[in-house]
């Protein structure tokens, strides 16, 4: 069988930042005007008022700062707050394939790789532009893969299970590289309106080249010696937008079925739930925590972060051992624990051991334990 390597990565950042006080001066200038609007209906307790914000509140619930995005004049304007991405015509490149590409380009660049080296194409993310054609076949297409593509969503879980399908098409023998990109628009199924959640998402397409290790000639390698999925079903994490929504009569004129979170369930049901997965991933690769160099964890929330790390090593975890972007970039679903590891990788020496580890809805869980060979 196979031994299979991560040789390269990619990221692709939106040129455009949201800040949290930019943020909240739009969701406060909201409320604001919602609540004038409503005074009367207010005071009768027929509707309730809408509570301001604050970046206090924003930073201590989850350790965000800001976030990029596609799009931030259509965020920011009061009487929209929504990203305005056009359609585009079906000749034209879609969104979604444009940073797929960009992020792929750089991961087979960093891989001394080109398209002719690679067989497959996963589209792994939380969310599809489209039905079909499937996203990866028009990437594959727009890279010159002669090979073949299919799109998976396992929700912020995406990338690792498609390391996962990566590795099982390398040790078949189905393929020599497999290019799993992560194409993540986050900002478009955002209700950009809600208190709660607001501030959570940000835009970012990651890609991981994964290819046959004795055909890898990469100077930035990672043996994958570890590797483990789990799924438990929760209704804690939803976003039940969909094709079906349209059939439903009751659901015309409603507004958009977008992503919610019962936000305290998901923190004590899932830090315990990732801790125990990654200890048992390690152990299994005959491995102990104390070898472990460092900890790319997705990246939603600090706070989840720093428990799962404590309850793994029994104490807090060192920004060196367990590095966070996502004060800057925000919970980029299934790009996160992808982003921590093509930023923070490089210092690592040969033999060092980290662990790369998503998780979300579904809930879905994924782990994958490297090794770094050069």
């Amino acid at each position: 069988m196979n031994n299979v390597v991560i040789s390269g990565t990619g990221l692709f950042t939106p040129s455009e930042s949201i800040s949290n006080e930019e943020l909240i001066a739009c969701f406060n200038g909201y409320v604001q005007q919602f609540n004038a609007e409503n005074a009367t209906a207010i005071a009768a307790g027929e509707v309730i008022a809408l509570e301001e914000s604050s970046v206090a509140f924003i930073e201590k619930a989850s350790g965000i700062k800001s976030r990029y995005v596609m799009n931030k004049d259509g965020v920011l304007d009061i009487n929209r707050m929504v990203p305005r991405i056009p359609e585009r015509s079906d000749d034209e490149p879609s969104i979604m394939c444009e940073m797929a590409v960009a992020a792929a380009k750089q991961a087979l660049e960093r891989a001394g790789r080109t398209a002719a080296d690679v067989d497959a194409v996963i589209c792994a993310a939380s969310n599809m532009q489209r039905g079909y054609p499937a996203m990866a076949v028009e990437i594959q297409n727009a890279l010159g893969i002669d090979g073949y593509g299919y799109d998976i969503n396992v929700a912020c879980s995406s990338a690792t299970f498609g390391i996962q399908a990566a590795v099982t098409a390398i040790q078949s023998g189905q393929a020599r590289a497999v290019l799993v990109v992560n194409p993540e628009i986050t900002s478009g199924h955002l209700n950009w309106r809600d208190r709660d959640s607001h501030f959570i998402f940000g835009d970012a397409c990651t890609a991981i080249l994964v290819e046959r290790a004795d055909l890898a000639t990469s100077a930035h390698q990672f043996e994958i010696v570890g590797l483990k999925l789990k799924t438990q079903f929760s209704n804690n994490i939803r976003n039940n937008f969909g094709f079906l929504n349209r059939a439903d009569e009751s659901g015309i004129g409603k507004p958009d079925k977008l992503f919610r979170q019962q936000g305290r369930k998901v923190f004590k049901e899932v830090c315990p739930m990732a801790a125990e997965m990654i200890t048992n991933t390690v152990t299994n690769a005959s491995l102990a925590v104390t070898d472990v160099r460092r900890f790319w964890l997705h990246q939603a929330n600090l706070n989840m972060n720093l428990l799962i790390a404590r309850l793994i090593l029994g104490r807090d975890a060192t920004t060196e051992e367990s590095p966070t972007i996502l004060d800057t970039y925000a919970n980029t679903s299934s790009a996160g624990s992808i982003i921590a590891f093509h930023k923070h990788q490089d210092d690592l020496v040969p033999g060092s051991i980290g662990v790369i580890c998503s998780f979300g809805a579904g809930y879905s869980i994924g782990c994958v334990v490297v090794k770094k060979l050069s």
